[in-house]
């Protein structure tokens, strides 16, 4: 295996509403941050063959809301290439979402966003065996 620049992995998660944690159905911060956790570590994978461990993140920016019944696209890219470190770029878009009920619309109306909304950028590092 070999840890090449540029290399990326996506992955798609449903926003179930049991993980909404303020009004609105809006889900935390936190919960981004585990997704990052998640592509991260099938990155480590594909690159070198070991889930690693996450060091420490460079960067966190919330740009807009995700919240419950939202689907997300998570994505990692392999920025730089050390000896034992990877430096790693991420980014959450909300790909589909659900439309609100008072139009006349069901219950679980959704719709497909096109462009995507970029909901959370980040980059970080994370470390693998030598």
């Amino acid at each position: 295996m070999t840890a090449t620049v540029g290399t990326t992995v996506t992955h798609r998660r449903y926003v179930p509403y049991a993980h909404a944690h303020y009004a609105g159905n809006l889900v935390d911060g936190a919960y981004m941050l585990a997704l990052f956790g998640d592509v991260a570590t099938e990155l480590c994978i594909r690159t070198d063959g070991d889930e690693g461990l996450f060091a420490a993140y460079d960067t966190v920016q919330f740009r807009a809301p995700v919240q419950a019944g939202d689907v997300l696209e998570v994505v990692a890219v392999l920025r730089r290439v050390g000896r034992r470190s990877r430096s790693v770029d991420f980014e959450a878009r909300v790909v589909c979402r659900g439309v609100s009920t008072g139009r006349g619309l069901a219950p679980s109306a959704a719709v497909v966003l096109e462009p995507a909304l970029v909901a959370v950028v980040a980059s970080g590092t994370v470390v693998v065996p030598g």
